[in-house]
């Protein structure tokens, strides 16, 4: 049997395993069958955007109401099983204080690519190595998913695929059946292979031979073959994996409310800014010099870190402001604080003075 230039291999010996012959492909040489691929660098980037002015905004937030504040603690304690609802009732609001915040958010949204030799069972695909020279890693049209949206996907290279018989099975379509060592039966598991399940009486099972036949193969000895799929030969080409990832980074303003910071990782705010482009530049004109920092650091380091290794697709930074409110309250002649924060009035309250109501009868 003849077999197309590629990697090839030659006709292998019943049970031995067979002598690898490569012949490189061209732009691919430096992609050895066996090993795994690397990433490719991708093409030169575009230089950076010029800067944009921002827009005027409202960067205000409305005060919680004391109504809307008893609310989200109501519901917040009637979230908790065995909580009593009386000091979120009953409790008087004494003082609520803003500590709304910013949040600035950058997702840069790459694709890198790999190359890497990959094997399928030959089902009578086209063969077509050397028959013209195969584009490069970055010249293969490949759609992307939705932007900003993590996806994997896999392209056969065009004019790379040849034909060679599977080294696993030696090209038979069977390989020994691993449960029964290729003998076709096992010990019997009725009578631990003695044959007998006392002195005087053989095993039922087994028919008093110790051994059964082997259900994973039939009693056959033999299996499909896993690689092949019992098609005895392999359809080898170079596979290219395409990979986006939606990589992203926060910067959250301090705030001195008490409130941690990484509570606010679960809550939405007031969107302020959205600036969605092919590269976007850091914030101008803000009216933080934190975030306007913070800003030139990321979008810089994003610009230094992704562009090496995969291509950048497109870039969006968006600042939102995240309302926080600490609301001071009474009960029963002693005080207690709560947080309500974010668009969603998400609660938090360490010291709730009523947390069991649970009567043991």
């Amino acid at each position: 049997m003849a077999y197309p230039p590629g990697p090839a291999v030659y006709p292998p010996v019943m049970g031995m395993q067979a002598p690898v012959m490569y012949n490189p492909v061209p732009g691919y040489e430096g992609l050895v069958p066996g090993a795994s691929g690397g990433f490719i660098p991708p093409p030169p980037v575009q230089p950076m955007p010029t800067p944009d002015s921002l827009p005027a905004q409202d960067w205000s937030v409305p005060a919680l109401s004391e109504e809307a504040a008893r609310e989200a603690f109501l519901k917040y304690v009637g979230d908790n099983c065995c909580w009593s609802s009386g000091p979120a009732k009953d409790g008087v609001i004494t003082n609520k204080e803003q500590f709304n915040t910013y949040r600035y958010r950058l997702e840069t949204y790459t694709e890198s690519r790999k190359t890497e030799w990959a094997t399928k069972p030959y089902d009578g695909q086209p063969v077509n190595a050397f028959t013209q020279p195969p584009p490069g890693p970055w010249q293969i049209p490949v759609t992307p998913p939705e932007m900003f949206k993590d996806s994997v996907t896999d392209v056969e290279v065009p004019y790379t695929s040849s034909v060679k018989p599977c080294d696993k099975c030696s090209a038979t379509g069977k390989c020994a059946c691993v449960a029964c060592t290729g003998s076709g039966n096992k010990v019997c598991q009725n009578c631990n292979g003695s044959g007998k399940i006392s002195a005087e009486e053989s095993c039922n099972e087994c028919n008093g031979t110790g051994r059964k036949k082997c259900s994973d193969c039939s009693g056959q000895g033999t299996k499909e073959c896993e690689i092949c799929k019992g098609k005895r030969q392999l359809l080898s080409y170079i596979k290219l994996t395409a990979e986006w990832k939606n990589n992203v980074e926060d910067y959250v303003a301090e705030q001195a409310s008490g409130l941690k910071i990484e509570k606010l990782d679960s809550v939405t705010g007031k969107q302020l800014i959205k600036d969605t482009k092919y590269m976007v530049y850091p914030l101008m004109g803000f009216p933080d010099q934190n975030m306007i920092q913070a800003s030139e650091r990321i979008v810089g380091d994003h610009h230094r870190k992704y562009s090496q290794s995969a291509r950048i697709l497109q870039q969006q930074q968006t600042v939102e402001l995240i309302p926080i409110t600490k609301v001071s309250y009474q009960w029963e002649g002693k005080s207690y604080i709560y947080y309500v924060y974010g668009n969603e009035s998400k609660v938090k309250a360490d010291d709730y003075p009523a947390t069991c109501c649970c009567t043991i009868l």
